[in-house]
């Protein structure tokens, strides 16, 4: 079959005439600060933090380090620049998995496997996440639980559906089972990183927990 060329539509032209468009100096910016941020997940996911230094960064980078304090404060800064996009890319992992046909449990499971799956590789970041996670400043921990809030919200929204559907109990405590569910996966984390468990024994940690921790709202309609 042929390759088709679509004209854009006139919706398609507006967007991308409403678009801002960086010069050359505000583009060289932005590459220079995703090849920072590049270098540093990868070093941050191989040593930890604290192991990965500023200059070993600009020197994967490729750039000096004077670039990179153009870009980032410090060393916390750039960290946490580093969780917030990964964030953001396990919570769209996460909602795509949790869009699963079966039951509630069969979602949630799905989802939260899925978490693992995309961190399992790189378990000296989750060291120190795990580590710096309680020892951060008041304002980075606001920031961060803004940032987790998408995956939150993609367990609590699965729990929702369960009691739409009357899988649930429809007097059950949506947010309240969603946080606890949202804590056990946060703490089997801990397993993974200094128990060398495997996704197995995640999955099926998590899978008696949630089993746990809904029975009390399963409906016995």
């Amino acid at each position: 079959m042929r390759d088709i060329a679509l004209s854009p539509s006139p919706s398609d032209s507006q967007s991308e005439a409403e678009a801002p468009r960086l010069n050359r100096r505000q583009a060289a910016k932005v590459r220079t600060r995703q090849k920072v941020l590049d270098a540093a997940r990868q070093l941050f996911a191989e040593r930890g933090y604290e192991p990965a230094t500023i200059r070993d960064i600009a020197k994967g980078a490729g750039m000096s380090t004077g670039a990179v304090f153009a870009n980032f404060q410090d060393k916390a800064e750039l960290f946490e620049a580093v969780l917030t996009g990964d964030l953001v890319q396990l919570a769209e992992t996460m909602k795509a998995a949790a869009a699963a046909e079966g039951s509630v449990r069969t979602r949630l499971l799905a989802a939260l496997g899925a978490g693992y799956h995309g961190s399992l590789e790189q378990l000296p970041l989750v060291q120190a996440v795990i580590a710096r996670s309680w020892f951060q400043p008041v304002a980075a921990e606001m920031r961060t639980r803004a940032a987790i809030k998408p995956i939150l919200s993609i367990v609590t929204d699965t729990v929702q559906a369960g009691v739409r559907e009357g899988e649930l109990r429809q007097d059950a405590d949506v947010r309240l089972l969603g946080e606890m569910i949202y804590g056990g996966f946060l703490a089997n984390y801990r397993h993974a990183a200094y128990d060398g468990w495997t996704m197995e024994q995640l999955t099926e940690r998590m899978g008696k927990q949630v089993d746990v921790i809904l029975a009390g709202a399963i409906s016995r309609q």
